[in-house]
């Protein structure tokens, strides 16, 4: 009696070399930061913190990206900045929580990036940023940087309501209509965050965050991504389903032919 034709085509599907590849992971881009003493001096300002460095990922392969929150004076606006002052940007240092985004000659308002592969873009607030990850389709994992916490714990309590409203009233206004996940790597402000989206009713901005194999100290110019290729197998092996990277180009020709 023949074969059936349907047991044999399920046959040729699970022993084909496909079958056994793993689910490709999401790639989130991340963009480098150079160690060592006065790394700022040499940063050339990649990170995906305005929507021209958002698109630029997106054509490198990446569904999502890793940005920086950071909060101006007295929490009056969140923007999207990697930096502990202005550095890297038009116009007088300054350290960002003590100016103001709109006000004031040392405004941060309207200042551009004056180096690397993104010169010319501005700061960004937190709502604007979303809006063009929207925009663009990408999923978006936002580090609360540990400045923030001058007015995330103020003693003043209108100010620390206001940053983090700023912080959370964006999300809240956001979270249903794009993935949005948050984290910080400063204990207090983690706590604190963990506390209020929880209040809030938004727990998944929580999970979901891609884990980062990379083994690269980045430099600049920056060191060879191929560094990075045994760690990238483990973690592909392991079945992550999301994998950050400084690489994403190179991360997402590298799984060619490995996953599906």
């Amino acid at each position: 009696m023949p074969f059936p034709l349907a047991a044999l085509l399920l046959t040729s599907l699970l022993t084909s070399p496909s079958a056994a590849l793993p689910a490709c992971p999401q790639i989130f881009g991340h963009g480098g930061y150079p160690t060592g003493a006065n790394a700022w001096e040499r940063d050339q300002i990649r990170q995906p913190n305005n929507p021209t460095a958002i698109r630029q990922h997106k054509a490198w392969g990446a569904a999502g990206v890793e940005a920086d929150l950071q909060l101006t004076r007295n929490g009056t606006k969140a923007v999207m900045w990697h930096n502990t002052s202005t550095w890297g940007l038009t116009g007088t240092k300054k350290n960002v929580t003590e100016i103001w985004w709109a006000t004031g000659d040392t405004k941060l308002d309207g200042r551009t990036i004056t180096r690397g592969p993104f010169q010319g873009e501005t700061v960004y607030t937190f709502r604007e940023w979303l809006a063009a990850m929207r925009s663009a389709g990408m999923i978006g994992l936002v580090e609360i940087k540990p400045e923030a916490k001058q007015s995330l714990f103020s003693t003043d309590a209108a100010i620390k309501a206001r940053a983090w409203a700023e912080v959370l009233d964006p999300v809240r206004e956001n979270h249903q209509s794009q993935e949005i996940m948050l984290y910080s790597h400063d204990s207090a402000i983690t706590t604190e965050l963990r506390s209020r989206v929880t209040a809030a009713g938004m727990t998944q901005v929580l999970s979901g965050r891609p884990i980062w194999p990379d083994v690269t100290k980045w430099e600049e110019p920056p060191p060879s991504w191929t560094l990075n290729q045994n760690a990238w197998q483990t973690a592909l092996q392991s079945g992550a389903k999301r994998i950050a990277t400084d690489y994403p180009s190179q991360l997402r020709s590298w799984l060619a032919g490995k996953c599906q």
